[in-house]
């Protein structure tokens, strides 16, 4: 742990994990109350519900590489004052609106929301380097993880005993208070050295081959993820054991954590595809499950590979990319994550409604091992390409 304790003494590190903290409890446990609303108080189909997420996230997707460059030239005040007006207004009608007057609002808050995953790793990224910088982004996804336990858990209970109504505006408008506490703290998203280092680079040249690999790993990561989560569900169910649904991710959840922890205290550095390989090693395994008990300790296997993926290829992207595009790249990244997601869970579930539960778990698992498994060929390939003269031949 003396890793953890140096990166945490940093007070740059400090400050940013605590106020991604503060708002991610609210924007987790307000995703999980918009379904619930919907399902509640406008329509009882799953399929609305659905809907609505499906508008929400890809609304997110969409404003992440924007937004991203926002922060690479406005810096972090000026890109959170559209999100400090427009959201509030959103979230002060919306729970009140029928069904397509809050698809339209969810849509518009959803372009204008608190960049907060971007703004965290782009500060973190500043604020370290080296074996330093991958144990604070492993701190950042174990500390997510925690939130994303405590944010729909907090969001399911406010929303049952007071109703959704209410609790939403105010779990949205907690999302905005974290976003006023960013703004005024402004943690500075360069280090001093980065902002001379890099301001002559072409605004192009970010997008290199390695950085697209990266992007691939990301989709690759979520794909597998997402297998799970669907595949949990249908599993379980399956199994007429749908109570275990809840402790089962859990202790997926608890898995990543512990994973997220180990790969954050290794000195010496682990090739990306690695952890993107051993979540698709681990997610396909789950298939294989025979009963609720066994599939719950599959799924802390996988759980170890799943934080690890995500800070590989995050840690790896703040190091290939110029400090002057990281807020472009980060936003990408989030897209990756979010519209992957989105666009992905559909194929997961027709592959279970053909095939059944184990088919999601074997689908998302050969998507990550497949990608894994490519990405050492093609860097081959491409510094092969690049160095025709300097590689031995056979």
């Amino acid at each position: 742990m003396r890793r953890y304790a140096e990166v945490w003494a940093i007070p740059a590190v400090r400050q940013v994990l605590l106020l991604g903290a503060l708002c991610r409890i609210p924007m987790f446990g307000a995703s999980v109350l918009l379904t619930l609303h919907v399902v509640q108080r406008l329509d009882p189909r799953y399929t609305a519900a659905g809907v609505i997420a499906m508008a929400a996230t890809l609304a997110i997707g969409i404003a992440g590489p924007w937004r991203g460059r926002m922060l690479d030239r406005f810096g972090l005040r000026r890109t959170l004052l559209p999100s400090l007006i427009v959201m509030p207004i959103c979230w002060v009608i919306a729970p009140w609106v029928g069904y397509w007057p809050l698809l339209v609002l969810v849509v518009i808050s959803g372009l204008f929301t608190v960049p907060a995953f971007s703004m965290v790793r782009q500060a973190l990224a500043g604020a370290t380097s080296g074996p330093q910088r991958n144990t604070a982004m492993a701190l950042d996804s174990v500390i997510a993880e925690i939130c994303f336990m405590i944010g729909p858990a907090a969001g399911v209970f406010a929303g049952t005993q007071w109703g959704t109504t209410w609790t939403l505006m105010i779990f949205q408008l907690c999302l905005v208070l974290g976003g006023v506490v960013m703004f005024w703290v402004n943690p500075p998203l360069r280090s001093e050295g980065e902002h001379t280092d890099t301001e002559q680079a072409p605004p192009s040249r970010w997008v290199t081959p390695a950085v697209l690999a990266i992007f691939a790993a990301t989709v690759a990561t979520i794909v597998a993820v997402t297998a799970t989560d669907l595949g949990v569900v249908a599993g379980l169910r399956e199994l007429g054991a749908q109570w275990v649904i809840g402790p089962a991710m859990a202790v997926w959840g608890l898995g990543s954590a512990i994973g997220g922890l180990f790969y954050g205290a290794i000195s010496h550095r682990v090739p990306t595809w690695v952890p993107v390989l051993g979540l698709g090693v681990t997610t396909a395994l789950i298939a294989l499950a025979t009963d609720p008990w066994s599939m719950t300790l599959l799924l802390l296997l996988a759980g170890v590979f799943c934080a690890p993926a995500f800070v590989a290829t995050t840690t790896a992207l703040s190091v290939l990319v110029p400090a002057r595009f990281r807020g472009e790249a980060f936003g990408w990244h989030g897209s990756m994550i979010t519209a992957g997601g989105a666009l992905t869970a559909p194929t997961i579930g027709l592959a279970i409604d053909k095939a059944g539960w184990p088919a999601g778990f074997v689908a998302g698992g050969v998507v990550a091992v497949v990608i894994a498994l490519a990405w050492p060929l093609v860097r081959r390939v491409h510094r092969r390409r690049a160095h025709p003269v300097s590689e031995p031949v056979g």
